[in-house]
């Protein structure tokens, strides 16, 4: 055992120091040592463990030897200030602050952490109370331990909201899938309930303005500019106009069928007519129109809003710059090879509940609610083969081409038919729009580079501060550089959303089976193509790394 007075302070008293001569003193073990510095006087002290261990291999290696007789020297303990270090997240939207308890020495002061602040430049989402807290745990912790906290939190900015329009009214086509129930409790198919018609000052539409959302900020103190939410053009189509008291409300000022269109919703005058055949003649009308009975062969049906057939549609042609809807069925035939008879075309939707041999093309979506056959059909949006329940719904032959996606009940038929479909064939005038939004949002990351630069170069505010001409220009440039950050804001956003579309585009669209897909289907989605050898039950069809795969796990 070694005695407490071979351990003393150094002169400054910052420091343990060790003398030892090997053949008085040795050999000695890391014990003996460490046994000295539990002394009260250095029990605080941060203990060199190096220094501890050579001076234990130096002593017992010279003990008993000539070179033994020679004192040697060691410093194995010394007085360490308290520290204090900060650390900032990489997007500068948290910073942590660690403190460690001092050996012996001073601990972190509130005017040490305040300069450590200063130094990493945090100054904004400070907390004090638990700046507080940190310092109140240094006073109960063992030297070198360590007491961690987030001092600081950014606050994100908060996007606007887009401006939304909700319509108020239903519509003609809603009407084919909510048939009148009877006294006795049965549905009838046939009776579709009362048409559709509003009055003068009727609600039409209601928009929820866009709001602007709030700007953040990092700990460094750097505004984190908001995206504005877009506005939503609602527009007063024919017989309607803004409510004078209040623009978000769209209003009739005219009795009629209400029918929306891409900038709000018109008010039609309604013709109605029994049957449209070679006796009545083509139909081309300004408005709506309401066919109670059928539209026969060779007859064509043109419309500025809707078209509503009561009855059947048979080798006809059908165009509206609204909705079709055909609550019984559309019949066609084919002429030759690829020609059919019947021919619909709607800038919105097209509903029926049966359909053969016909061409539809909408830019909306396209629904039948028991069968779609041997037809030709193309749609913007998607393509729905099902009753309100899933329990009938085939799609059966033809062509099927549905932008974002195509469901139905059964695909294909027992006698394997051949059927084709095509859905999600896009993705790459999608990435063209990816890459464009990225250019454009680089564009503006470079105008704000140059402003900044232009602003730096401006002379010293107290040459130009009673210039008004002066002051006017650079109250423009600051102008600038605000509508430069927002437009890149925005433009990063856009891209983002276009990215974020992109990467789960095959995801989102895809196509749905709700029982069967029969042999001899063929898929298409986007560039994956497959066809049917068997029979698939209830599965989703997706484009998985440009292969077509089945999921059956969605049921």
């Amino acid at each position: 055992m070694l005695v407490s007075n071979l351990a003393v302070f150094n002169v400054d008293q910052t420091q343990v120091e060790l003398r030892l001569i090997p053949n008085s003193h040795g050999p000695v073990n890391e014990d003996d040592i460490k046994q000295l510095l539990n002394q009260p006087e250095f029990a605080m002290l941060r203990p060199l463990e190096q220094n501890i261990a050579k001076a234990m291999a130096e002593v017992n290696s010279q003990c008993g030897q000539d070179i033994g007789k020679h004192e040697l020297f060691f410093t194995i303990a010394e007085r360490v200030d308290g520290q204090v270090s900060i650390d900032i997240s990489e997007d500068k939207m948290s910073a942590s602050m660690t403190l460690v308890s001092a050996y012996g020495g001073k601990d972190a002061t509130l005017p040490m952490i305040l300069n450590a602040l200063k130094s990493h430049k945090i100054k904004m989402g400070l907390s004090k109370p638990k700046i507080q807290s940190l310092i109140q745990q240094l006073t109960i912790l063992p030297p070198g331990e360590k007491c961690s906290s987030t001092i600081a939190t950014g606050k994100a900015a908060i996007n606007g909201i887009n401006a939304s329009l909700k319509r108020q009214v239903p519509l003609a086509r809603e009407r084919l899938l909510q048939p009148q129930e009877r006294e006795d409790g049965s549905v009838d198919m046939r009776n579709l309930g009362a048409m559709i018609m509003v009055k003068p000052n009727d609600v039409l539409m209601i928009k929820t303005p866009a709001t602007k959302g709030e700007p953040g900020y990092n700990v460094n103190g750097d505004v984190l500019l908001q995206v504005e939410g877009k506005d939503a053009n609602m527009s007063a189509g024919s017989g309607t106009q803004l409510d004078n008291e209040n623009p978000n409300l769209l209003i009739a000022t005219v009795p009629g069928q209400p029918v929306e269109n891409r900038q709000g919703m018109q008010v039609d005058d309604v013709l109605q007519i029994k049957d449209v055949d070679v006796k009545y003649g083509h139909v081309n009308f300004e408005g709506s129109i309401l066919i109670t009975g059928d539209v026969h062969e060779g007859m064509h049906v043109k419309s500025s809003g809707d078209i509503t057939v009561m009855g059947f549609v048979d080798s006809a042609t059908l165009e509206a710059k609204g909705d079709v809807i055909v609550s019984k069925g559309v019949i066609g035939r084919l002429i030759k090879e690829h020609q059919l008879s019947t021919s619909i075309t709607a800038e919105g939707q097209i509903c029926a509940q049966f359909v053969q041999y016909s061409n539809l093309t909408a830019q909306s979506d396209i629904l039948v609610t028991k069968q779609l056959l041997h037809s030709h059909s193309q749609s913007d949006s998607q393509i729905t083969v099902s009753d309100p329940n899933a329990k009938r719904g085939d799609l059966v032959g033809g062509k099927a081409t549905a932008a974002k996606g195509i469901t139905a009940v059964a695909f294909g038929a027992t006698a394997g038919t051949k059927t084709e479909l095509f859905c999600a064939m896009h993705q790459s005038e999608l990435r063209a729009e990816v890459k464009l939004a990225d250019e454009k949002a680089k564009r503006f990351v470079v105008s704000g580079l140059d402003i900044e630069s232009r602003l730096r170069k401006l002379p010293p505010k107290t040459e130009w501060q009673t210039d008004a001409g002066m002051i006017e220009q650079v109250k423009m440039m600051l102008d600038e550089k605000k509508d430069i950050a927002n437009q890149r804001a925005q433009s990063e956003l856009e891209f983002k959303v276009l990215e974020q579309e992109v990467a789960g585009y095959y995801n989102k669209y895809c196509i749905q089976a709700e029982k069967h897909i029969f042999a001899n289907v063929e898929i298409h989605i986007g560039p994956a193509q497959n066809r049917t050898q068997r029979e698939h039950g209830p599965c989703q069809v997706k484009n998985v790394h440009n292969e077509v795969s089945y999921d059956y796990g969605t049921h």
